[in-house]
Parts: structure tokens; sequence; C-alpha cells
């Protein structure tokens, strides 16, 4: 029997995904925040994300989108802003620090150009290795999944919620408008999306991803999943899989669900990778 659609396991899977992109950048700004350092991060990557945030928010508002879709929208530009900041911030707060402390008394040093080419968190490697590495991988991923399940977990419990309180006022599903404009700007954010991932992959060839925060693709991979399987599980009609297939081929939420799942993952792999090295070299 064909299936047609469920507005209910689409709205449990919509909520599912807002509540993973509402937490998502929160392990990187902590991360940030406790090595006091953004380099971990590809300032390209930040762009990139921050160019697809507004090419998906301009989509979703001519594409008459859900309202928490647009709000989400704003809220993911706002933090793509922040781990900018903080990248910008602890670049210039290292180089007061270094010009501040002179290698000869009484001749001050010349303030250092810092970039991505400057060395990763000094002093940083060092002492976070040995932490890190007496931690099993499985054990983290543990926490993390554990994590993971709690905040698909309150995703459903928001939509149980949200459904108890307008139980009186039904809604209808908002209309889908399938015109050049608001697809063009969803298939752009799609490949600002996809392309994003790259200069982050290289970066992390080079810094062995430290100063990055795994959870961030973690979360990634579930928003956009169930992202993508919301719009699938809403309805299978052709138009409506045609007017959201820019949203599929390539979030963050949307667009681009799809196809950057493959990227996250990619990601993981070399989490798990450098993360095996590592562990592995110090036991030698």
């Amino acid at each position: 029997m064909l299936f047609n659609g469920s507005e209910e396991l689409s709205g449990i899977l919509g909520w599912m995904s807002i509540a993973c992109w509402i937490v998502v950048y929160s392990p990187q700004i902590i991360e940030n925040y406790q090595l006091k350092s953004g380099e971990g991060l590809s300032t390209l990557f930040v762009y990139i994300w921050l160019a697809g945030d507004l090419a998906n928010l301009s989509g979703a508002v001519l594409a008459g989108l859900l309202p928490t879709i647009i709000i989400l929208a704003v809220y993911y530009s706002a933090c793509d802003i922040v781990l900018l900041a903080q990248i910008y911030y602890y670049r210039w707060s290292r180089g007061r620090q270094l010009a501040s402390s002179p290698l000869v008394p009484g001749v001050r040093a010349p303030t250092p150009v810092l970039s991505e080419e400057t060395p990763l968190i000094p002093d940083v490697q060092e002492s976070n290795g040995a932490r890190k590495a007496t931690r099993s991988m499985l054990c983290e991923f543990a926490i993390w999944g554990g994590a993971l399940g709690f905040v698909l977990g309150t995703g459903a419990v928001a939509w149980a919620v949200d459904q108890y309180i307008h139980r009186d006022r039904p809604r209808e599903p908002p209309k889908e408008v399938f015109e050049w404009k608001s697809q063009t700007l969803g298939w752009i954010s799609a490949i600002l999306y996809l392309g994003a991932r790259i200069p982050q992959i290289l970066k992390n060839f080079q810094t062995k991803c430290e100063g990055l925060s795994f959870a961030l693709f973690i979360f990634s991979i579930a928003g956009n999943a169930t992202y993508a399987l919301s719009i699938v599980a809403s309805s299978l009609d052709l138009k409506h899989v045609l007017a959201n297939a820019g949203w599929l081929a390539g979030p963050r939420q949307p667009p681009g669900s799809g196809l950057t799942v493959f990227l996250d993952i990619f990601v993981l792999l070399q989490f798990f990778y450098y993360k095996t090295a590592e562990t592995r070299q110090d036991r030698d």
C-alpha cells in the first residue's frame, strides 16, 4: 500500500530536528571558551555556513515554510556570528598576550599576525593530549549517545506539549510555493552547506581535530537526518518532494539535510582515526 504520509510522524521528527539544532552549537562554543581559542574551526567553514544560513532564511521566507524554520534560520545565523566572534577575539587576545611578553627587557616584541596557520592552541595540545588519551573512545561515544537520546526525547516531548496546547485549534499544513526564487535560494543554500564541510575536513588533516568538538557533528547528523525524514514522512507526493528537493539535498536544517550527513560522518571518522592513533601512540 502506498504511504500517504503521517503528519504526526513528520511533526515528531521535525521537533527532534529542532531540538538537535538548538543545542548543536553549544559543545563547540564551550570548547572554544575552555581552550580560549577557536582555531579548531576553519573560518572559511563558518563563513560559508553563515552564507548558507542567510540563503536558507531568504528561501524559507519566500517558500512560505513554517515560522519555526524561519526563526531557526535567524538563530543559526546568530550562532555563526558568535563562533566567528570567538575565533577573532581569542586571536586578538593571544596577540596582546604575546606582545606584552618581550623577549628582551625593555624591548617590546612585535605583535604577531595570527591566522589559521598559527600553531594550534599552544600548550593546550600537550596538556589535553594526556587527559584525553585516558578516556575511552567508546566511553565518549556512549556519553554523547546518551546526550543525543535525551535531546531527541526532549524533541518528542516538545511535540506532545505543542499538540496538547493546540488540541482545540486544528492547524492547516503550510502552503507550499514552488517558484524559482525560493528554489534557487534553497539550492544555493544546499550547495553552500555541502561545500562548507570541505575546508573543515582539510583543516582536520592538519590539526588532527584538536580544538574541534565532535559533538557538533553528532548533533548535526541527527538534526539533518530527522529533518529529511520529517519531509518524507509528511508526504511522498511528487509536488511536495520537488518543492523540498533543495532542503533534502544538502542541511543543516533546511536545506541540504540528506547529503551533508555523509560528510559529517566523514568528519566523525577523522575524529575516530586521530583519537585511535593518539591512544595507540600514548600506549607505546
